[in-house]
């Protein structure tokens, strides 16, 4: 079903789009860092872990990077892509939230470019060594009649979600973590539920002990008062999951969870941000979920922290 929906054609000399229903978007080279590589490796998880040496000298040192990799014959085929760079092209030319279902590369389709694609008056896309690039009309002679039609037949097998206007939040790296974190902190209540649990126990046993020798500590009053311990007890431990999941909602791409501390009286956290427009967003959203920040002597690093 993803894969076929509209499919739109983005570059950088595009009109602004007015979109009543989601669609899918491809990449012209503009956006993107083609490289090929003939590597001993077998699987893509593989290739993809060395894939940021490769491109060495050829990516900004500002940006932050993702990598779509394929096999293509010999060579493994290396994109990098900035998410980030992306999204904000895309806000620029009127896609809103819910707009993209599914990003994809030209690269992806280089089979089916048997044709000049005309993306304006003065440019195209074509197949030079089996590879998609954009040249000047100029350079494909005066005959351009016969073109290739864009449209969703283009669209690829494989595409990547994009983090901001899509549906997506986390990354797969960060979602991998998370799922980590949270399984710690279910474990951890798990414990002291049956911490909670045996002295529970062990409780109500010293209560009917105590009842039997003295009735009248079975009034309601001595009933309220041990109901209110552990009514305080759960209210506590509320607020912990609580302060956790507010902490979540503050990792996205560019944010990284360096060090979480919880005790009875408050939850700490450090995040490193990778550039001081996304520290700003992590400390309004910190603010707004009455956390109190403060910046560290590291470059965009934060420290929150929430009384229980």
């Amino acid at each position: 079903m993803e894969n076929s929906k509209e499919l739109l054609l983005v570059h950088r000399s595009m009109e602004n789009v007015e979109l009543s229903s989601p669609v899918n978007i491809m990449l012209t080279p503009q956006f993107y860092t083609l490289k090929k590589e003939l590597l001993p490796v077998k699987y893509a998880y593989q290739a993809k872990k060395i894939a940021y040496a490769l491109f060495e000298g050829l990516l900004e040192k500002e940006g932050s990077y993702d990598f779509l990799v394929s096999q293509e014959e010999e060579n493994w085929v290396f994109i990098a892509y900035d998410m980030e760079k992306i999204t904000a092209f895309l806000k620029e030319k009127g896609f809103k939230e819910g707009d993209v279902s599914k990003v994809f590369f030209a690269q992806q389709s280089v089979e089916k470019f048997t044709k000049p694609c005309l993306i304006n008056t003065k440019e195209a896309l074509v197949i030079l060594d089996d590879t998609v690039v954009l040249v000047p009309l100029g350079a494909l002679g005066t005959d351009v009649s016969s073109t290739l039609n864009f449209d969703e037949s283009l669209t690829p097998k494989k595409g990547v979600s994009l983090e901001g206007i899509s549906s997506s939040i986390f990354t797969m790296k960060q979602t991998v973590m998370f799922s980590l974190v949270f399984i710690l902190f279910s474990l951890m209540f798990f414990v002291e539920g049956l911490r909670y649990g045996g002295e529970s126990q062990s409780t109500e046993e010293e209560l009917q002990a105590l009842y039997t020798d003295y009735p009248s500590l079975q009034s309601a009053y001595t009933r309220e008062g041990i109901v209110d311990k552990y009514r305080n007890i759960d209210k506590a431990e509320r607020a912990k999951r609580d302060a956790v999941k507010k902490l979540s909602s503050m990792i996205f791409k560019g944010v990284t969870l360096t060090s979480l501390s919880i005790d009875q009286k408050k939850v700490k956290a450090n995040f490193s941000c990778s550039s001081k427009k996304i520290a700003q967003r992590v400390e309004n959203l910190a603010k707004k979920a009455q956390f109190t920040v403060t910046k560290t002597k590291l470059k965009n690093d934060l420290h929150l922290e929430v009384t229980l």
